[in-house]
């Protein structure tokens, strides 16, 4: 059955992508057997079973607006799926650099590998191994994305259309992440909250608008054709929703419940992340009110009153409405986008949709 453009995060197109997924891993079983890596396919498997699924739902959709529905699906939604080994190699990587203790609701890559080896009774200490092991099965996820996405059986004058945007999406997400570690770490030269948000604009692009909409969605119409009209329309779309969902996950990631988003409330803050939201509230408020929340990030202990607290000055320097505005602006005009672009009536209707799915969520 094939999946439903009003519904393209519906059961059929979710069981296509984690069929083509387990598929993959399942054909990887015996070699890494061999060599001794199980404990990382095993890892691979949990963290690849769930999430959104929005990169190869772009990817596949836009396929779709460009060519309509495929006879048979398989392929193409293998080579959709590819984007998703690509995702979890970056949110093992991710945990890494940002010490997070969980990944949707479960212990993180590299906590579980400290923990395997403390089961073990491994040499040396625990959360060494832990890092070193979630560093090798990020990389190993990122290999098996091009092998997945090289290997799907789709024509090879459609691979390799997509293939460079894939490539800069690549690239983009990796710079842009570099980007992001050094504004975290203040070695950017930006000194003020105003220069700060200029550096967090261009990491909205690179890291995220790009690598989550952008690219997946002009890979998957490159896959679909050659239509230089649609590529650009679907940049364009994807700049402009790409920013919108992540503009939603930093406020997330203050405001989110834990029970829906599988990570601490008010993670980002203990984690010190000067998103677009904080960094709003920082250049808009007062003295006392950078202080307070400046004393607040970064501090992995920061009680429940603590996190409302910062969240009240957000509140009151206007930062939260001004990045929901933002929100509606991005989703506003990826649609306009969408609506002076030529494309098959079933693409219009699932990326319209998906475009509603990436902003209006609790997770």
């Amino acid at each position: 059955m094939q999946p439903d453009p009003s519904n393209p995060l519906g059961p059929e197109f979710l069981n296509g992508i984690g069929g083509a997924i387990s598929d993959f891993l399942d054909g990887q079983a015996d070699v890494v057997a061999e060599i001794g890596g199980t404990p990382m396919l095993e890892l691979a498997r949990t963290f690849s079973a769930g999430g959104k699924r929005l990169r190869p739902a772009f990817c596949y959709w836009s396929h779709v607006a460009a060519a309509g529905h495929p006879e048979d699906a398989t392929a193409l939604l293998r080579a959709s799926a590819s984007l998703d080994l690509l995702h979890v190699s970056a949110l093992v990587h991710d945990d890494l650099i940002d010490a997070s203790d969980t990944r949707r609701g479960i212990p993180s890559a590299h906590r579980q590998f400290a923990a395997h080896h403390r089961a073990a009774g491994g040499r040396g200490d625990a959360d060494d191994y832990g890092t070193a092991a979630a560093i090798l099965l990020g990389d190993l996820l990122l290999v098996w994305s091009l092998e997945l996405f090289e290997n799907s059986g789709m024509p090879a004058e459609a691979t390799a259309r997509a293939r460079t945007k894939l490539a800069s999406m690549r690239t983009e997400v990796t710079a842009g992440q570099f980007l992001d570690v050094s504004a975290a770490h203040g070695v950017t030269g930006s000194a003020t909250p105003a220069e700060e948000l200029a550096d967090a604009r261009r990491i909205l692009e690179y890291k995220t608008a790009s690598y989550s909409v952008r690219r997946p969605a002009q890979a998957g119409a490159a896959l679909g054709g050659d239509d230089p009209r649609l590529q650009a329309a679907l940049g364009e779309f994807g700049s402009a929703l790409g920013a919108a969902f992540q503009l939603r996950d930093d406020v997330l990631g203050v405001y989110g419940d834990e029970a829906a988003t599988g990570k601490p409330t008010g993670g980002d803050l203990r984690e010190g992340k000067r998103t677009i939201l904080v960094l709003t509230a920082l250049d808009r408020g007062d003295a006392t009110q950078r202080r307070t929340l400046e004393a607040m990030l970064g501090h992995q202990e920061l009680t429940d009153e603590q996190v409302a607290t910062a969240r009240d000055v957000i509140e009151a320097t206007g930062a939260h409405g001004h990045v929901e505005e933002l929100i509606a602006r991005g989703t506003a005009d990826a649609l306009a986008a969408l609506g002076s672009a030529e494309m098959t009536p079933e693409g219009r209707t699932a990326l319209t949709r998906l475009a509603e799915l990436s902003v209006k969520r609790d997770r």
